[in-house]
């Protein structure tokens, strides 16, 4: 049995990542540690709280006292890690938070992996144990029409929030290389999918679409990414937690490079279809709404996952198409949770991101 902690395993893909981790290894023993925070839902995992193999635990990764004891109490074997302040725009409202969460938390995690894996009683249990660190794609910078990244491809962050990542990467990095620790990294490009908070393009598109409510794209919506379905990532993990070379970075891409504009298109086509035209007849491409663009926005980004791909075998089975089609039907399907997490400090962020930018 693997004793698995997973960190901010309420969020979007951390909540995918458990439950789909449960269904293919019912005999893991996971420990879920997630500080609630606005993009944090327990209501995410209603369906596997019961489980006896899963133990939620509310807490904070910069609680180094905290931290310590679950990988005492749990005898923690296997860490992934992807507890983080993510939102960019949030960096550059409020970048302190994400210097304590992505540098200080990740930083807390490896002292305690350090300490539980490489004493001298940890003998050669030592050798299974695995800390995968779950990254980005924006660490990279940003792209210009042509190439893509590479695991090779120079550090370039470009927000508070990449930075911030970029610095916990490093740090990931050199607990391998200076105390041997069995660690491991992946950067992925945008996800996308069920449990996604709403201040993400896709669910905030969904959500406002729905409501007949304006559909602000920055600048002129050309920026591009590339579009991950967040079951392929979750998929994408655990083969590399079971064949991944130690110490290596693996990119995790959905080999779907689309505008912004391309995305919001889809969804509105996808919801006249689904539920119909506006009550004026109107089709929901009328609500787009183009706003003043985000300081520092990448233009483009753009993952090579040529390495997992021909080491791991890993490739994605959810075209973009498919994946947008399942993820509307998804939140058509449960719009209770949507007015959950549409709370009013929700509101209060959004008129404060995009009401002022027209």
């Amino acid at each position: 049995m693997k004793h698995v902690l997973i960190t901010g395993g309420c969020g979007f893909i951390g909540s995918n990542f458990v439950r789909h981790t449960l269904k293919n290894f019912p005999d893991y023993k996971i420990v879920n540690l997630d500080k609630l925070t606005y993009a944090g839902n327990p209501g995410n995992l209603t369906d596997i709280e019961k489980n006896s193999n899963y133990r939620f635990v509310k807490g904070d990764i910069v609680d180094a006292a905290l931290v310590g004891r679950i990988f005492a109490e749990e005898n923690i074997d296997t860490v992934v890690h992807f507890a983080a302040e993510s939102h960019v725009d949030r960096s550059i409202t409020g970048p302190a938070e994400f210097v304590q969460t992505n540098i200080v938390g990740t930083f807390n995690l490896l002292e305690a992996a350090r300490e539980a894996w490489l004493n001298d009683k940890a003998g050669e249990s030592k050798n299974a144990c695995r800390f995968l660190h779950v990254s980005t794609d924006e660490v990279y910078g940003s792209l210009g029409e042509t190439g893509a990244f590479q695991e090779t491809t120079p550090y370039d962050p470009r927000s508070p929030y990449s930075a911030s990542k970029a610095s916990s990467d490093h740090l990931v990095s050199a607990y391998f290389h200076t105390y041997g620790l069995p660690t491991l990294i992946t950067n992925c490009s945008n996800n996308y999918g069920p449990y996604q908070f709403p201040e993400k393009l896709i669910p905030l598109v969904i959500n406002n679409a729905l409501q007949g409510k304006a559909l602000p794209v920055y600048g002129d919506g050309k920026n591009v990414r590339d579009w991950l379905y967040v079951i392929d990532h979750c998929q994408a993990i655990l083969t590399v937690l079971q064949k991944g070379r130690i110490g290596e970075t693996y990119n995790i891409g959905g080999n779907s490079e689309k505008q912004n504009i391309e995305i919001v298109n889809l969804i509105c086509d996808i919801l006249d279809e689904k539920v119909g035209l506006l009550p004026g007849g109107e089709k929901r491409r009328s609500l787009i709404t183009y706003v003043k663009d985000r300081a520092g926005h990448d233009r483009r980004y753009a993952i090579d996952a040529t390495k997992i791909r021909t080491e791991l075998g890993w490739l994605p089975k959810v075209n973009f198409k498919d994946g947008m089609r399942k993820t509307v039907e998804w939140y058509l399907d449960h719009k209770p949770w949507i007015a959950s997490v549409t709370d009013g400090s929700y509101r209060e962020y959004y008129e404060k991101m995009y009401n002022n930018r027209r």
